[in-house]
């Protein structure tokens, strides 16, 4: 084990309350891909219009068939599962070390893995509902429908997945449960992101705590904010990190 990760395990011994914060690059590992990347969502070219239109509310509401070809091809994996990862940080919160994960994911793996406190500021694709009668739907009812739009079986208006499209605000009150975790943590972990997305991006001014800690592949803007940073792929550093600390424990 590196030194990084070393010095990772003790402060993770060491604190009270940990909270992690992620993004898509927490996923890549689950083989679905990022946004930001040589080969992410925001490269491709095979669409009419880039990512950030097609998934935007202005895109849906005009075009709703176009947006739900694009979500249905480059937004759900329904057999996606969980990366080391996913399951380092339940095991974490299993311990009682990890106080919440707050993620920019949609695809709900980290429940998936185990988590219970996690805090979804860019919605989930789990979740859907009619936008008249406001009926439920889950992913894979809603996923039954792809190739048209999906309907509401009990008034037929158009379903929509609550997710955060671009042209939405965030949840109010899961960007203020946030901000709580964030400000109480004595031991923040960021993975997975390039931090640039904003609101989400700025929630790392909240934090007051003892130690940041940065985990991503490439560099990020923040990464001299931080007392660790470790430039490799997060699955890997964690799924290590919680193998040392589980042998420990034992």
């Amino acid at each position: 084990m590196k030194a990084e990760s070393k010095q990772l395990c003790k402060w993770i011994k060491e604190a009270k309350r940990i909270v992690f914060f992620g993004g898509a690059g927490v996923s890549t590992e689950s083989d679905i891909p990022d946004f930001r990347s040589s080969d992410g969502l925001y490269q491709q070219n095979k669409y009419p219009y880039p990512a950030e239109i097609m998934l935007s509310h202005d895109f849906f509401m005009a075009h709703t068939q176009a947006f739900y070809d694009y979500y249905f091809h480059e937004m759900i994996y329904p057999h996606a599962l969980p990366n080391a990862a996913h399951k380092a940080l339940a095991y974490l919160e299993e311990s009682g070390k990890l106080s919440a994960i707050i993620t920019q994911n949609i695809d709900g793996l980290h429940q998936k893995a185990g988590s219970k406190k996690v805090l979804e500021l860019h919605g989930s694709v789990h979740r859907n509902r009619c936008m008249h009668c406001h009926a439920f739907y889950t992913l894979e009812e809603v996923y039954a429908q792809r190739g048209q739009i999906p309907r509401c079986r009990h008034c037929s208006s158009i379903i929509k997945p609550e997710v955060v499209l671009y042209g939405e605000g965030l949840d109010q009150d899961v960007w203020e449960a946030a901000v709580r975790e964030i400000a109480q943590a004595d031991l923040l972990i960021v993975g997975g992101t390039s931090l640039v997305v904003y609101p989400a991006a700025g929630l790392l001014r909240y934090f007051k705590g003892k130690h940041l800690v940065l985990i991503n592949r490439d560099e990020t803007s923040a990464d001299h904010l931080a007392q660790l940073v470790i430039h490799e792929p997060i699955g890997k550093v964690l799924g290590e990190v919680a193998e040392r600390l589980k042998a420990e424990h034992e």
